[in-house]
């Protein structure tokens, strides 16, 4: 019997290794999905959260501090005198809005290339679909859900996902579609 040498071993195996299947990456999470800020509420759904800061404005008046004084001949003696003041004010309170979001468990690297080349689809999302949820897609996402009027956030809101055709609708969703329909 013919023994290989170590190093024909070696070559060998990395020759059998190639020719095994690959790893799809179907069950793996995406590269980066593990980085969002996702909370979970006590039904275990993913829940994403954007915040709307206070609006503020900062106004300035002219503040009257003594009137002019005019004469009996109506002409004025001495001018009215003004001091500015410069406030602000609060237009529009802070806002935490909470969503429901795709869990970060669920961005497995099939569902991420999926979510990307339905962006692309659409015009909202440039370059290859790489599988990585990182900030180009992110920023997409954002700007994708920002426009059909959806959470202004880079996590993917549940709601998003299903008007994309990636998560289908539960059954409690589908009963309340019916029965707005009769």
């Amino acid at each position: 019997m013919i023994s290989p040498s170590p190093r024909a071993a070696t070559l060998l195996a990395l020759l059998l290794a190639a020719c095994a299947p690959g790893d799809d990456g179907a069950g793996r999470i995406a590269p980066f999905a593990d980085r969002l800020e996702i909370a979970r509420d006590p039904e275990g759904r993913c829940l994403g959260r954007t915040i709307s800061p206070a609006l503020i404005e900062t106004v300035t008046e002219q503040v009257i501090v003594a009137p002019a004084e005019i004469g009996p001949d109506g002409a004025q003696l001495r001018p009215a005198t003004f001091r500015t003041v410069t406030e602000q004010r609060i237009v529009r309170e802070r806002r935490e809005t909470e969503f429901e979001a795709i869990c970060p468990e669920a961005l497995t690297v099939e569902f991420v290339t999926n979510l990307q080349r339905a962006l692309q689809a659409r015009g909202a999302l440039t370059g290859p679909a790489d599988a990585a949820y990182d900030t180009r897609t992110q920023a997409a996402v954002q700007a994708f859900q920002s426009e059909i009027g959806g959470p202004d956030s880079p996590v993917l809101a549940r709601t998003t996902a299903v008007r994309l055709g990636l998560v289908a609708l539960r059954q409690s969703e589908i009963d309340i579609l019916d029965e707005t329909a009769r």
